[in-house]
């Protein structure tokens, strides 16, 4: 028969976890809005219209078309006058020429900027760290 050796107790260890919710930093954002002055400085285009009446007073058969001569829109005025006869009487022409135009234009304006301000609050401490 074989001999047994002899058992020796061993001590354990065993390890218990837990968890624990604490307090940590406050925080606080907050929105800090800056103002200034900016310039726009653009060049504009736009239009303008020259009308010129040119009396003309020479009798015609049917009344003329409006018409374009370049850069002028030229409508006819007609007027139909009583004789013994009726006949049609060209009074003016309306000529509307376009002229394109380039002008500065400059405006001051306000310009607006925000900024978050971060405030931490330690709640150990209670001092205040601010943050930008």
């Amino acid at each position: 028969m074989a001999t047994q050796s002899p058992a020796v107790p061993l001590y354990s260890e065993e390890l218990s976890v837990s968890r624990q919710q604490i307090t940590g930093d406050t925080v606080q954002v907050s929105v800090v809005t800056h103002e200034g002055e900016g310039v726009v400085d653009e060049m504009l285009n736009h239009e303008r219209v020259e009308i010129d009446r040119v009396p003309i007073g020479r009798p015609v058969d049917a009344i003329p078309p409006v018409r374009q001569e370049g850069e002028t829109t030229i409508l006819p005025v007609v007027e139909e006058i009583i004789v013994v006869e009726r006949r049609l009487i060209l009074r003016e022409e309306v000529r509307i020429k376009r002229r394109h135009v380039s002008e500065r234009h400059q405006e001051a304006l306000v310009l607006r900027k925000q900024e978050a301000v971060i405030t931490r609050m330690d709640p150990h401490s209670g001092s205040e760290r601010q943050e930008k």
